[in-house]
């Protein structure tokens, strides 16, 4: 039976587990990885953790704002499908509980708010 995302560990997991999806995945892998380089992804992922900590934690380590390292991304509507999509899976394929939920809800929403605007900023709607 799958437990609940309850520790740092766990949040390590999931976010390894969902990156090395996102790397080798054939829409949105090639936009992240001409983005970080290779031997950036341990200080990619290591940020990632804090963030997600933060989260569903509501630690404070995390700084930074992870809107303005998207914005002028080549991403549309498909690409925040398919992030959501591996995200949902990574998620559902480790951890079951309210934390889980709580991690599937707020992706969600912030790869809403996060097409929004790029959507805004670009002149179109979503």
């Amino acid at each position: 039976m799958k437990g609940d995302i309850l520790t740092k560990a766990d949040v390590e997991t999931f976010v390894n587990a969902f990156y090395g999806r996102v790397q080798k995945d054939d829409l949105i892998g090639p936009i992240f990885n001409s983005k970080i380089a290779a031997d950036q992804w341990p200080a990619h992922l290591a940020k990632m953790y804090k963030f997600w900590q933060g989260i569903l934690f509501g630690n404070s380590e995390y700084v930074g704002n992870p809107f303005a390292h998207h914005r002028h991304l080549p991403v549309g509507e498909d690409h925040f499908e398919r992030w959501i999509s591996l995200f949902v899976q990574t998620i559902d394929d480790h951890f079951d509980g309210e934390k889980a939920s709580l991690a599937k809800h707020r992706a969600a929403s912030i790869a809403a708010i996060f097409l929004n605007k790029i959507m805004f900023e670009r002149g179109l709607q979503a």
